[in-house]
This record gives structure tokens, C-alpha cells and sequence, in this order.
């Protein structure tokens, strides 16, 4: 099911766990009166007058149309994107795998603007892209898992990423290798397995220099390209699936 364009907060449900949900609930148990007011502005959990920054980061993500479309699961996924990049201030870590995000939102490369982080799990979610600003808020870091995802291409951006050593594309739907992989300087792992990669251009992959392993078990591969790959020298150990034959192949049927 393709995501909406836009998500609002009567998606989400986010308006009505605020100010929003509060006034209607007031207006409905107290005919307009006042009083439950404090629930609103006594309760960190809501989006009162005494709102925590964490609500506004909440509201900001749901905004942005970080999650999903379905309200419960969206509602804890967004939760789940604060307190992690709460973990990632103290541990430099940031694991945002199985959020429900579409995307990586704004708010979250506000709320690490002042961290160095080593390494960005987005595992288990819905990505279909990366922004090109990914590179240049999180320049630093050394291992980057994107598995389990919808990426079919990565910007060029992601070259700027010099630090990175490994990187995990698998379980996506891309039909090459990107380009950019080609052009970490420091990349040494390469996770593609799992995707439907049919070809590969041989003369661009030998051509790198920091590699050290690349899987693309899992791929359907032309014979003739598996062929090339198995028997291809080459600085670095390239892992392939054994190559079934193809019926036309098999000259004993």
C-alpha cells in the first residue's frame, strides 16, 4: 500500500493525544468547562502549555510523515524514533531499525545535530530513499545497515561518507549495484544479497581499491555474469549463491 503524499496528525493520532484531544474531551465531559485542564499541562505524555521537547520532537516526525499510515503502530514507532535518539547521544549508535519510517524525518537530524555518531541502523523499515543530506549530517559514520528496506537506487551523495566501512543494502529491491558504493573511499563490506541484481558492471567493481568482501548471494544473476564473477581476480572475495541451471541448459532432459 503506497503511503499518502501527506500525513496529518488525524492519521497519527498525535492531535488527539494533545491540546486538540484535550479541549474535545472537555467539551465533552465538563460542557466547556476547565475541569480537566491540568491533565493537558501536568501530563509530559500530552502536548499542553507544559509540553517536554520530546513532544514537540513527536509531533515534528508525525508531521513529516516519518511513519506509517496506520495510527497504533505509527503512534509507537514514533516513540520508539525519540528514545532511541536519546540512546544514540550516549552510546553514538543510532538504531532506528523496525520504526515504521518511510523515511528518515527532519526532526531526528535536528535532534543529533550535536552528536558524532558511529554507526545508523535503518533495518526493517519502509525507506524507499535516502536523502542526499544523510551524507552531511552523519558524515562520521563507519557502518550503515539499510537491509530490509524498499531501496531500488542510493544517491551519489553518499560518497561523502568517508568513514564508512560497512555497508548493508540487502533484503531491497535494487537491480544493480549503485554506483556510489564504488566511491566510499573506505568502504571494505558490502552486503547486496537478496536483492534482484541481474548484472554487474565488472570493470567499475574491479576497479575499487578498499573492498574486501561483497555478498550478493541471492541475486539472479545471467549465467554469464555469475560466470564472469566466480572466475573473475580480484583484490577482494565476492560471495555468490551456486547458479541453478536454466531447463534449456539441463541437456539431459
Amino acid at each position: 500500500m503506497r503511503p499518502p503524499t501527506h500525513f496529518g496528525n488525524d492519521i497519527t493520532n498525535t492531535e488527539a493525544n494533545g491540546n486538540g484531544g484535550d479541549e474535545q474531551n472537555n467539551q465533552n465531559n465538563n460542557g466547556g468547562g476547565g475541569g480537566n485542564n491540568n491533565n493537558g499541562n501536568g501530563n509530559t505524555g500530552n502536548t499542553g502549555n507544559g509540553g517536554s521537547n520530546t513532544d514537540f520532537i513527536v509531533e515534528r516526525l508525525t508531521q513529516m510523515g516519518a511513519t506509517m499510515m496506520f495510527p497504533k503502530i505509527a503512534g509507537r514507532g514514533i516513540i520508539r524514533v525519540v528514545e532511541r535518539c536519546d540512546d544514540a547521544k550516549e552510546n553514538h549508535n543510532l538504531d532506528l531499525s523496525e520504526c515504521e519510517l518511510i523515511q528518515v524525518p527532519d526532526a531526528v537530524y535536528h535532534l543529533m545535530r550535536h552528536t558524532e555518531l558511529k554507526s545508523c541502523d535503518l533495518s526493517g523499515n519502509v525507506i524507499t530513499k535516502i536523502s542526499p543530506k544523510f551524507a552531511v549530517k552523519f558524515s562520521l559514520i563507519t557502518e550503515l545497515n539499510l537491509s530490509h528496506n524498499q531501496m531500488a537506487k542510493l544517491p551519489d551523495e553518499l560518497a561523502d561518507l568517508h568513514s564508512l566501512k560497512t555497508l548493508d543494502i540487502s533484503h531491497n529491491t535494487f537491480i544493480a549495484l549503485p554506483p556510489v558504493v564504488f566511491k566510499m573511499p573506505k568502504l571494505r563490506e558490502l552486503r547486496a544479497n537478496n536483492n534482484a541484481i541481474i548484472d554487474i558492471d565488472r570493470d567499475e567493481i574491479i576497479a575499487s581499491d578498499s573492498l574486501e568482501m561483497v555478498d550478493l548471494r541471492h541475486n539472479p544473476l545471467t549465467p554469464m555474469c555469475h560466470d564472469l564473477l566466480k572466475h573473475a581476480r580480484l583484490s577482494f572475495r565476492i560471495e555468490l549463491s551456486e547458479r541453478e541451471k536454466e531447463d534449456w541448459e539441463d541437456l539431459t532432459i
